[in-house]
């Protein structure tokens, strides 16, 4: 499980701003997504493992994965939304 006390200290890497819990509707509809093979992260890789957890930009635009209770910051594994995903 991710350390929510860490929120005060990540940013995304790609905009500098603040990153925050992606809620379950997000969640629930990414994996959906995920499970019917359609979600590739910013590097063109399909993303195959649902998401329990997740971090969002201000922006609403990048989701990050947790895995194992660690935020994976990196450029290329971010999944771009679209607004309505939000």
């Amino acid at each position: 499980m991710f350390d929510r006390a860490l929120l005060d200290i990540l940013c995304c890497p790609e905009t500098r701003g603040k990153l925050s819990m992606a809620d379950e509707g997000t969640l629930s509809a990414l994996n959906r997504d995920i499970s019917a093979g359609t979600v590739k992260n910013v590097a063109g890789e399909k993303v195959a493992e649902t998401l329990t957890e997740a971090l969002i930009s201000a922006d609403g635009k990048r989701l990050y994965p947790i895995r194992e209770g660690i935020p994976v910051l990196l450029a290329d594994e971010a999944i771009m939304l679209s607004l309505e995903e939000k």
